[in-house]
């Protein structure tokens, strides 16, 4: 039902190496991909690994069609697994034919690629949501009454050494710390964070 890329010069076959990122979250990109062989990891990427796998999609298949019927930027990130072909379809091209399709087609597709994006932003949603509750029990099980009485956290290791104890990405521990603060639910930048509000930050943990 949707346009397949030909052969025309704008759509030349191009090839990525496993690892290889090919769409990247927020990424607004002026062409699709139309997956040809291979399979492609469809995740959470931190920049230097995959930190969360959603799911995985073997060609021939359409990368981010949704995104692209929506007018939306990625969902997610997109990196090639294995070897992959691939071809690019500038948008206008892509929408273009679309157009061209029964109106009763259009809608059907619109529906699908509504429902796709909502289930795919549900789930990113919910690993970052996963990425606060455990940082939230983290600190909690390392808290301590100071010599007020306040309960506090002293950062024996390093940050990064932290992160990997909770299976996250350094950056998104130092983002779920960042929102704590700002929430109020943590106090202090060193290495010293006090938990003025542990029945709050209990909550987020999931208790």
């Amino acid at each position: 039902m949707l346009p397949i890329p030909s052969s025309h010069p704008s759509a030349d076959l191009e090839t990525a190496a496993p690892g290889e990122v090919l769409r990247q979250r927020q990424q607004q990109p002026d062409d699709v991909l139309h997956l040809l062989q291979g399979r492609v990891l469809l995740c959470v990427h931190d920049g230097a690994q995959v930190r969360q796998q959603l799911g995985v999609v073997e060609g021939p298949f359409w990368l981010d069609a949704a995104s692209a019927m929506l007018g939306q930027p990625c969902a997610v990130d997109m990196v090639a697994e294995t070897r992959v072909q691939l071809r690019r379809q500038p948008l206008a091209e892509f929408r273009a034919v679309l157009e061209t399709l029964p109106r009763a087609a259009q809608t059907l597709l619109h529906d699908l690629a509504t429902g796709y994006r909502q289930q795919t932003e549900l789930a990113v949603s919910r690993l970052a949501q996963d990425a606060e509750a455990r940082c939230a029990q983290w600190l909690l099980r390392h808290a301590q009454n100071d010599a007020s009485g306040t309960m506090s956290v002293t950062l024996h290791q390093r940050k990064r050494l932290i992160a990997a104890q909770l299976g996250i990405a350094p950056e998104t521990f130092s983002r779920v710390l960042r929102s704590l603060r700002e929430h109020g639910l943590i106090l202090g930048s060193g290495n010293v964070l006090k938990l003025p509000e542990p029945r709050a930050l209990q909550l987020v943990a999931g208790g």
